[in-house]
């Protein structure tokens, strides 16, 4: 079997930026929200869709606020986006669907927590990981674990990862560490390029395992003698940003085969939530009802 993780933080925002506003009959918006409901039920009806969890940040900031001031905050998030967050885990929770709302964690830990678990059992043959951000590679094994960017209807696996960003996917983290990470507050290391960057991890793997003199390096860069200088005089921070660009696997959710059995959309609470919101046109599109109609 297949196991779907979606990454309903990604979602919720692709849904905002790409539909026009939408007010509920009370006046709350929820364009954001009509549009994950159309998305995840169009993936319900996708073959092989039979477990499935979504993972959303409850609240923007995390964890890793505390170990870094310049770490992202929900600042510059719309307010109308913003107020359709726990509306959208509600709404998602009604087609059936398992959800990890995140607090101290990050949606990502959710989905490389379950990612994980699901790997190891015996029933799985494949986790699919529904989203496109490049923190999420580092999940990615062989063909057993695969990103899957539904808007674009591309799968990655391992290969994929390494021809993408020049690396494996046990070296993402680094590779983030080095270059920065803009979406999450990350400077990264000056003069530690992309290309610079992929060229020494491909060969070293991990920023620790880059020998500390340039003289010394397996691999030709350009301006190699400033890289490796600025990574010595860097070195705290570098183990600093790998810290934050690692996805943590030890969440405390239930990401048990039993708990992600998708078996319907809940009628009642689906019904309700759709003449609260007035999505009325989308009512009767779900193709599979949990009370077995």
């Amino acid at each position: 079997m297949k196991v779907y993780l979606v990454d309903g933080t990604y979602e919720l925002f692709r849904s905002y930026f790409a539909l026009p506003p939408i007010q509920a009959p009370d006046g709350r918006p929820v364009g954001a929200v009509r549009g994950i409901v159309q998305s995840i039920l169009y993936l319900l009806r996708e073959d092989q869709v039979t477990h499935i969890g979504c993972a959303f940040d409850h609240v923007v900031e995390s964890f890793r606020n505390d170990m870094f001031d310049g770490y992202k905050t929900g600042e510059g998030t719309p307010e109308d986006l913003m107020a359709q967050f726990e509306l959208a885990e509600r709404a998602v929770e009604s087609l059936g669907v398992l959800v990890w709302p995140m607090i101290e964690f990050e949606a990502d830990d959710a989905l490389a927590t379950a990612a994980t678990y699901c790997t190891g059992l015996p029933d799985v043959d494949q986790v699919v990981i529904c989203s496109p951000d490049k923190d999420l590679a580092q999940m990615v094994q062989g063909d057993s674990v695969v990103c899957y960017d539904r808007r674009r209807e591309t799968v990655m696996n391992e290969t994929g990862v390494v021809e993408k960003f020049g690396v494996s996917p046990g070296s993402i983290p680094d590779l983030l560490a080095l270059t920065g990470d803009a979406a999450d507050g990350i400077p990264g290391i000056p003069k530690w390029g992309a290309k610079t960057s992929a060229l020494l991890l491909a060969q070293y793997g991990h920023i620790e395992d880059i020998p500390r003199e340039a003289s010394d390096w397996e691999v030709k860069v350009r301006g190699a003698a400033a890289a490796a200088d600025s990574l010595n005089a860097h070195a705290s921070e570098a183990r600093l940003y790998k810290d934050l660009t690692t996805l943590r696997t030890n969440v405390p959710i239930d990401a048990s085969l039993a708990s992600l059995e998708w078996k319907g959309v809940d009628r009642e609470k689906y019904q309700a939530l759709c003449g609260d919101l007035g999505f009325g046109r989308l009512a009767g599109l779900p193709h599979k009802w949990s009370d077995g109609s």
